[in-house]
């Protein structure tokens, strides 16, 4: 009986070594994540993934500065047609008491309350999130051109439009000058 124990206990320590020994020589993904990161990044990230992770705060933050502005604005816009309307300065005299540079900065204080709350609701979406870090993700795999092939393209562009034009100007001209001869005006 020892001996079918001690053959099972052989069997199951090298079925375990094998296991350590395939775990040992295939990485998972998470120690390649973390052997990519750089020193003082997270662990687990990528320097790919931290890069569109700015892409996606900045494009939140300029968001919220957008909805701030136009939120102020559209504030001031209603306080002022609210001040003009006889019926809410009876009904709300408060109305008329700051002149329209102070309500300027009132509405500027709202506006800001405004942005910060949409950017914090959308940021909150786990859909929202998902797809800006996408959109981020693959705007990161593009090859940008450089200063020199831009400035390529654009030569080409002007000199083909010069070229074009002077075609299509001697042409008129061209046309003019038949048309000129047949109809004699």
């Amino acid at each position: 009986m020892a001996t079918q124990d001690d053959e099972k206990d052989e069997r199951e320590d090298s079925a375990e070594e094998a296991d350590a020994a395939d775990a040992s020589s295939e990485p998972d993904a998470e120690s390649a994540e973390a052997s990519a990161s750089e020193p003082g990044e997270p662990e687990g990230t990528t320097a790919t993934q931290m890069g569109a992770q700015k892409y996606v705060h900045a494009a939140f933050f300029l968001a919220g500065i957008l909805c701030a502005y136009l939120g102020g604005k559209v504030l001031n816009l209603i306080w002022n047609q609210l001040t003009e309307w006889p019926a809410a300065v009876r009904a709300v005299p408060q109305l008329v008491n700051y002149a329209e540079d102070q309500r300027d900065s009132i509405t500027l204080v709202g506006g800001a309350l405004i942005g910060v709350l949409v950017v914090i609701q959308s940021y909150r979406k786990e859909s929202v999130r998902r797809w800006a870090n996408e959109v981020a993700t693959e705007l990161s795999k593009v090859t940008w051109p450089n200063r020199e092939a831009v400035f390529n393209g654009t030569l080409v562009v002007v000199i083909a439009s010069a070229i074009a034009t002077v075609y299509v100007a001697i042409l008129d001209r061209f046309w003019g000058f038949l048309t000129q001869l047949v109809y004699g005006a």
